[in-house]
């Protein structure tokens, strides 16, 4: 929950955030997050310009709580997937039900779903065989396909080559340089940036988002990760999008309102948002 030392200034101009995990922050919290969480984390988030929040399942069990969320509050979206290190276990039950789930009118996209080479949890040949299946799923279901993708950039693309993307392939937290920012312009792909963009050590994510067209980016927190400078190592929620939006706006060189504009009107097109 909020704390004095985190206010941050509200935008002026509102945004969603694209990618948050609101059962993971309750868990980090140590609170029931069916008791009254969600809507106190999206009053927090309302007061500091964000207006809506996409909450991202990793596993099946994860994916329906994110449904259910999104069914009890009106600004609350849910995707739905199980993540790529989490993916070892998920069999044909797994995928119908992960079906049942992305048809709901509460869900906007399939995700996250993708390639993780950091973390030694699953073998990559595995995971790519559930990423094509991921990938299978959104073209069948006429969703989004939301994708994570870390240390593992070449692989991503040339799946989505091979399997044929789906319409609308937005890869989350971006952490790409320019030259994986201008591929993912050319093959018409969206991208989400966390507060990684906002980090000293990160010239290399902000020399891709320098590139990005104002209609190919969102924003979002990630949370309870990533949080931005200059609150870093402490947990991430919706109401700290600000930072990540003006570090984000900076990086680009455009105008902070401008920006929030088009990130809502990406929402629009991307996720149906309203």
């Amino acid at each position: 929950m909020p704390v004095a030392d985190q206010t941050v200034e509200a935008l002026a101009s509102p945004v969603f955030d694209a990618h948050t995990h609101l059962d993971a922050m309750a868990a980090r919290a140590g609170v029931d997050p069916s008791d009254g969480f969600v809507a106190q984390v999206m009053a927090d988030a309302r007061a500091a310009g964000v207006v809506a929040a996409v909450t991202v399942g990793d596993t099946v069990a994860s994916s329906r709580w994110c449904v259910d969320a999104a069914a009890a509050h009106a600004d609350v979206y849910a995707a739905v997937a199980v993540h790529p290190t989490e993916v070892g276990t998920l069999d044909d039950a797994g995928y119908l039900e992960l079906e049942r789930l992305a048809m709901q009118p509460e869900v906007v996209a399939v995700g996250e779903t993708g390639l993780d080479y950091y973390w030694d949890r699953t073998q990559p040949a595995v995971q790519q065989e559930h990423f094509r299946r991921h990938i299978d799923l959104a073209k069948r279901v006429g969703k989004p396909l939301m994708i994570h993708d870390r240390d593992a950039h070449a692989d991503v693309l040339r799946i989505l080559r091979e399997e044929g993307a789906p319409d609308v392939v937005v890869f989350h937290a971006f952490s790409g340089d320019a030259v994986m920012a201008r591929a993912c312009v050319d093959a018409g792909y969206v991208m989400s940036f966390a507060g990684v963009v906002t980090f000293k050590n990160a010239p290399q994510l902000r020399a891709a988002a320098a590139v990005a067209p104002l209609d190919r980016v969102l924003v979002e927190t990630d949370a309870p990760f990533l949080t931005p400078h200059p609150l870093r190592g402490t947990p991430n929620a919706p109401r700290l999008l600000p930072l990540t939006v003006r570090g984000l706006a900076a990086a680009m060189g455009r105008d902070l309102d401008e920006l929030c504009a088009a990130i809502r009107d990406t929402g629009r097109v991307v996720f149906g948002l309203p």
